[in-house]
C-alpha cells in the first residue's frame, strides 16, 4: 500500500511540475554572418586546395544573408609586430570577396574576434543571437571566435565549405568535430523563420 501511495504522489508532484513548467519559450533566431581575417596577406598561407572552394562558399553565403536582410560583419586582423597594418595593402580582403564598405568592421588583434574589440556591442546593439562564422584560419581565428561566442551567449555555426586554413585535411576535421552547417540548411533555417 505504501508503495502505491508513494507512486501517486510521485506522478502527482510530476504531473503538477511539467504543468507549471509549461513548453519551453521559444526563442528567435536573430542571424549575424562574421567573415573573419580573409584578408590578402593571409591568403597565401591558406591551403590553394581551401581557397577556391572557400571563397565561392563565402560570397555565397554573403548572398544569402542580404538576400533575408541580416547583417555580414567584416572582421579584420591587424598585429603591432606581424601586421598587416590597416593602411597596407595586405590589410584588405580578398578582391573576389563580396563584400561592401557599409558592411560593419571589427578589426581585433587577438586571435578571438570578441576580444578587446566592439563586436559583443555591435550584436547586441543589432539583437544578434546567432553567429554564423566563415574565413580563415579554420585552425586559428576562426575557431577561437567560435569557440569564444558561448562566452559572450551567442549560439554559434560554422559554414561547411566556407573555412580555408593551412591544411585543407584540418579544416575538414574541424568541420566534422563542430558540426560545421552546408549553406542549403541555412538558408532552409531562414525560409522557416521568415513565415
Amino acid at each position: 500500500m505504501k508503495k502505491i501511495l508513494i507512486s501517486v504522489i510521485l506522478a502527482f508532484c510530476a504531473t503538477t511540475l511539467f504543468a507549471q513548467s509549461g513548453k519551453p519559450e521559444k526563442t528567435v533566431m536573430k542571424p549575424a554572418l562574421l567573415v573573419i581575417d580573409v584578408q590578402k596577406q593571409f591568403l597565401p598561407m591558406m591551403s590553394k586546395e581551401d581557397q577556391d572552394k572557400a571563397l565561392m562558399m563565402m560570397n555565397w553565403s554573403i548572398w544569402v544573408f542580404r538576400q533575408y536582410g541580416f547583417p555580414v560583419i567584416r572582421v579584420y586582423h591587424t598585429s603591432d609586430k606581424w601586421g598587416p597594418k590597416p593602411d597596407d595593402p595586405g590589410f584588405q580582403f580578398a578582391d573576389t570577396l563580396k563584400i561592401l564598405d557599409t558592411d560593419p568592421k571589427i578589426v581585433k588583434t587577438y586571435g578571438s574576434a570578441f576580444n578587446k574589440t566592439g563586436l559583443d556591442k555591435l550584436l547586441k546593439e543589432k539583437g544578434i543571437n546567432t553567429l554564423y562564422l566563415c574565413g580563415l584560419s579554420s585552425v586559428g581565428c576562426v575557431l577561437a571566435t567560435y569557440t569564444d561566442a558561448a562566452n559572450y551567449d551567442y549560439k554559434a555555426f560554422l559554414i561547411k565549405d566556407a573555412l580555408m586554413g593551412p591544411d585543407a585535411v584540418q579544416t575538414d576535421q574541424i568541420e566534422t568535430i563542430l558540426g560545421a552547417v552546408g549553406l542549403e540548411t541555412i538558408d532552409y533555417m531562414f525560409e522557416i523563420r521568415a513565415e
